[in-house]
């Protein structure tokens, strides 16, 4: 019998960080908790679910004694930030008059939303409300992450597809996705899309890569040269 985790809970604190990056006393834990979660779903209303859409991917939370840092990954930050700073600065506002506590925003830039899962999975929901076929926008999106980089794609939308009667799971797997490995560097997403005829549920897993060979590749970026590769034996 397949045991199912999530790649995200299952590399957490060995690969990947912790998406909340404080600490508090336990009277305080909970309330603290419930906090970040409204945060969350307020960011994702306001930026993801309301025109226009700035494919806000992932939030992190740290807190300290005297303020809360909210960092905002998304795909389009010219959107996040709006002209001279105003969309920022009038979020700021709305957060702070939600935590009553003062908040430091900072916008973190994704350069390819083909390699991000949440953003995939966003991309298919939107297409599957227009009512396009399932199976050309799976088979499109699972090809631009692969012609992004990708080492490998898997989709997964479960549901009432196309206005079936009878709900059913439809796949698309390009390439290897060794959910086993905890130095895989797995991108995943889950996503609800909410058609007239029910919610169908889209998850995307993309393989990115090791992370040595990830860190390998950016450093070597960062100095300036393309990384060696090893020499056959």
């Amino acid at each position: 019998m397949g045991q199912k985790i999530n790649p995200v809970g299952f590399r957490t604190g060995i690969t990947e960080g912790w998406a909340s990056r404080w600490f508090a006393p336990k009277k305080l834990f909970g309330e603290l908790l419930v906090e970040d979660h409204k945060i969350r779903n307020f960011v994702d209303d306001k930026l993801n679910r309301k025109p226009p859409y700035a494919a806000v991917a992932r939030v992190e939370i740290e807190r300290t004694r005297e303020e809360l840092k909210i960092i905002l990954h998304t795909a389009r930050p010219g959107v996040v930030i709006g002209p001279k700073g105003a969309e920022v600065d009038k979020l700021r506002d709305e957060l702070e008059n939600l935590t009553q506590r003062k908040i430091k925003i900072e916008i973190a830039e994704i350069a390819n939303p083909d390699l991000d899962a949440r953003l995939v999975a966003e991309g298919i929901a939107e297409q599957l409300k227009k009512r396009a076929s399932f199976r050309r926008v799976l088979k499109q999106k699972a090809e631009a992450s692969l012609n992004a980089g990708a080492r490998g794609i898997k989709i997964q939308i479960s549901g009432r597809i196309g206005g079936a009667e009878i709900a059913r799971v439809e796949k698309q797997i390009n390439g290897s996705i060794p959910l086993h490995t905890l130095q895989a560097n797995i991108s995943y997403g889950l996503v609800h899309c909410r058609t007239p005829y029910g919610v169908i549920g889209i998850k995307v897993w993309i393989y990115r890569g090791l992370y040595a060979e990830l860190d390998a590749a950016a450093e070597a970026a960062g100095a300036g040269r393309a990384p060696r590769r090893p020499r056959r034996r």
